[in-house]
């Protein structure tokens, strides 16, 4: 439900991004800081660097008490928001609760998983994600008609969910590799400053750069995708969300019926040369075709599956696997944060990338899927499922 209520919060605030400009009169520039600073980049960070520590401190349980009840105010503050500055306030509340709980769902599925099946279960929590990502953009298209009222109801949806979820989380209990782990250490945490040692350094480095890289495509897509269409003009305002509602489709089908029976069976390695094969092959029509219907069609199918086995699933289970049990969070909270926060700095470069056009706008993105592509198919892990108590080599 973390991925859910993540992805949807990212995807709802996209859907309602030319709603939005168009009620409150702003442009690209006020855009481009409401998508820095949502849960899509700038405040995701921050709260996944604070949260993230939190976790390894005083345990996961901890965030659950608390965190959904922030994000359901988040949303609701959106839903009744009157001028951009609530708006832009709103996005960063609930981007920042996001940040937090996403490290400690993260760290507890890799930390009750059944090794054996760790990848497909993490895999799971990502069909989840694409999830809570189609759910606003099956609502968006099906509420077009309603104009001002429907990204209303898209953050009313996620308030319900944030609270029916929160109240859910209630019953659950402390992991017990932490509370082991936290007996042993006599209840001291991993120092923070243990990441940057050469053991921890070498996945740090090489999680954030992969990861990091491919974000800032994922990240485009994710927030701004519908807005860039509409301004490019080729497809109409339904065609946009449907375009993105199948790119998520094909993203977690690809999760559900690729990765997830595949990832414990032939490593990550394999399944990351094809995910950069069909994703780079994605932009390639819009390299050398217009925009329109078919060839943004072509590329969302492509990119989605490639996607889906690719680098979003392999860092959720990377960052929990490369990492000691009082460091995992917080490992997994300060990647998650720099990540999201390189993406607020690239948002705000959007607008002067996209006057260049967007035929260039896709070579960019291209090729940062190449970089992103090769440095996870030469640095990746080369052990297959492994025991959590184990230092990493």
């Amino acid at each position: 439900m973390a991925n859910y209520i993540d992805a949807g919060s990212i995807v709802a605030g996209a859907v309602s991004l030319p709603i939005w400009a168009e009620q409150f009169g702003f442009g690209d520039d006020f855009v481009s800081l409401l998508g820095a600073m949502s849960s899509n980049a700038i405040s995701a960070g921050i709260g996944a660097l604070i949260g993230g520590r939190i976790c390894d401190l005083y345990g996961r349980k901890r965030i659950y008490q608390y965190d959904l009840l922030l994000y359901a105010f988040g949303a609701l503050w959106i839903v009744f928001a009157q001028a951009p500055w609530m708006l832009l306030l709103g996005y960063f509340i609930v981007g920042l609760t996001v940040g937090a709980d996403v490290p400690a769902s993260w760290t507890l599925i890799t930390e009750t998983a059944p090794v054996k099946v760790r990848g497909r279960l993490a895999g799971l929590a990502q069909v989840l994600w694409y999830v809570g990502a189609i759910a606003p953009l099956v609502l968006g298209i099906a509420l077009l008609g309603l104009d001002d009222w429907m990204p209303r109801i898209l953050f009313a949806q996620l308030f319900l969910v944030a609270m029916i979820t929160w109240a859910l989380r209630q019953g659950m209990v402390e992991s017990e590799l932490w509370a082991k782990a936290q007996q042993q250490a006599e209840g001291a945490a991993g120092a923070f400053r243990e990441l940057f040692r050469a053991r921890h350094a070498r996945a740090l480095s090489f999680l954030i750069l992969m990861y990091g890289v491919w974000n800032l495509v994922a990240g485009t897509y994710g927030f701004f995708f519908p807005y860039i269409l509409d301004a490019v003009g080729n497809t109409g305002e339904r065609a946009n969300y449907t375009l993105q509602a199948i790119w998520f489709l094909a993203t977690a089908l690809a999760v559900g019926f690729v990765y997830m029976p595949l990832i414990d069976r032939v490593g990550g390695r394999r399944l990351l040369v094809w995910a950069t094969i069909l994703q780079v092959a994605g932009f390639v029509p819009f390299v050398f075709f217009d925009v329109s219907f078919l060839t943004a069609l072509i590329n969302v199918v492509l990119f989605g599956i490639g996607a889906g086995i690719g680098q979003q699933s392999l860092f959720q289970l990377w960052s929990g696997e490369l990492f000691p049990t009082l460091l995992r969070s917080t490992a997994q909270g300060f990647m998650f944060g720099v990540v999201r926060v390189a993406l607020g700095g690239w948002s705000l470069l959007l607008p002067t990338i996209q006057e260049a056009g967007f035929r260039a706008l896709a070579i960019v993105l291209a090729l940062l899927l190449i970089i992103s592509g090769v440095i996870g198919i030469l640095f990746a892990p080369d052990r297959g499922a492994r025991e959590l108590h184990d230092e990493p080599s």
